[in-house]
């Protein structure tokens, strides 16, 4: 969430904030009147209390009926206290609502707009002209049935729409996957973390996912837990009620999980194949830093992922996300766009945003200088989604007998593997 005192100093700058994500604009106004509400009732309670504090201290002074007096004023006035503590209770409950349904603020670079507004800020390698080698390309569920690495008939037969098994090749191509974004990370310094694919509500809440997304979130209604979709959620809650040291930061983490989406919405899009599922694996890259620092750690996300994918061999687009498309968290997002051949067109492969102090504020982390303790700002990006990186893998590498060429950069996490042969059947 946002820091109260920019809303009452900078009222203008948040309501164009909300009106660039295309969200409530009356929202600031009725945040302006409960905190206006939660600070006055405070300052009412106060002076009740002062009150009545002064008045326990006469009484047993008094005797007759200026005792009297006094307890009858005594009894009235703890009624009023008590009916000040709960307004200013209920204020105060008020005002944290509100605020917890505003967005985080839009960087003034981000393009105004909707899905389709982004801008296109590079793009990286040459799609393959197939058409001149002399083939048409497969797509990844064909190549990945050839190769005996894919099966989504089965996967919907076990567990419904949308889920899927790797095996063979594909299975060790998940994890050659894995353990080359977990080498690129521990060599850039992050710490390797495997965290829980369950979290409580405050967790989930705390990083925004409960908000816009939660349609897209698997909920146990017997544990009151949620199913991650994506360990962003479990790094955020991390350092939950912690004070970190400034000289300590930046604290850099990688984490691994299966992560599990709804696709909510999603109905007839991505159908074929595994690049838009329910369960599917990840690397993300999660990072607590100094507001001061947040934009060039930013920065940092992306050139990390930038290597990857051309670690990876793939033609790719940078994109700045437009303010409509932001999620609640971002102040900013940069997503990377492999081009998919059999779609003609480029698809989100990793994404990194800057979510400054938006959930330290809610996750109620901070960090100390000397004597001071403010909000830190955190980040996030996705180095490796694994079942999108398959597809980009199979469809940009495949040769025309079917087989499919390992970027040099995968081949000693394959075993040295330099092509992935089709399978007898």
């Amino acid at each position: 969430m946002i820091d109260l005192r920019l809303l009452r100093e900078d009222p203008d700058r948040v309501r164009a904030s909300q009106r660039a994500r295309g969200e409530d604009v009356g929202i600031v106004d009725a945040l302006l009147t409960a905190d206006e509400r939660r600070r006055s009732s405070s300052v009412r309670f106060d002076e009740l209390r002062a009150e009545q504090k002064a008045l326990g201290k006469l009484i047993p002074k008094a005797a007759g009926d200026e005792k009297a007096e006094l307890l009858k004023k005594a009894g009235e006035l703890s009624a009023a206290v008590k009916a000040a503590d709960a307004e200013q209770d209920a204020a105060a409950e008020e005002t944290q609502q509100l605020l917890l349904r505003l967005g985080n603020l839009v960087h003034p670079e981000v393009p105004v707009g909707g899905e389709d507004d982004f801008t296109v800020l590079e793009t990286i390698g040459t799609p393959r002209d197939f058409d001149a080698e002399g083939f048409a390309p497969k797509d990844h569920l064909e190549l990945g049935e050839l190769l005996g690495a894919i099966d989504t008939e089965r996967g919907a037969k076990v567990s419904g729409s949308r889920f899927y098994y790797l095996t063979g090749i594909g299975a060790l191509l998940e994890f050659a996957l894995v353990n080359a974004a977990m080498a690129q990370a521990t060599a850039a310094g992050f710490t390797p973390v495997l965290t829980p694919a369950l979290v409580k509500p405050k967790a989930m809440d705390g990083t925004g996912f409960l908000g816009q997304a939660a349609e897209d979130v698997y909920h146990l209604d017997k544990d009151d837990l949620y199913l991650v979709g994506t360990s962003e959620v479990p790094l955020a809650a991390y350092h939950m009620d912690e004070i970190l040291e400034a000289d300590q930061l930046p604290r850099r983490y990688a984490g691994f999980s299966s992560c599990f989406r709804r696709e909510a919405g999603s109905y007839g899009k991505d159908t074929r194949g595994i690049f838009r599922v329910h369960q599917f694996d990840k690397v993300e890259m999660y990072v607590y830093t100094t507001p001061e620092d947040a934009e060039a750690e930013h920065q940092r996300l992306l050139d990390w992922e930038k290597q990857w994918l051309t670690s990876l061999e793939l033609p790719f687009r940078v994109i700045d996300l437009a303010s409509g498309d932001l999620g609640s968290s971002a102040t900013r997002k940069f997503d990377c766009e492999a081009w998919i051949p059999t779609q003609g067109k480029y698809r989100e492969l990793t994404s990194t945003s800057n979510t400054t102090e938006f959930q330290s504020r809610r996750l109620s982390i901070r960090m100390r200088e000397g004597k001071k303790v403010r909000p830190l700002a955190t980040l996030n990006g996705t180095l490796c989604a694994v079942t999108r990186t398959i597809v980009a893998i199979l469809e940009n590498h495949q040769q025309s007998d079917g087989s499919v060429r390992v970027p040099e950069a995968l081949r000693p996490f394959l075993g040295g593997r330099e092509v992935l042969e089709p399978v007898a059947r």
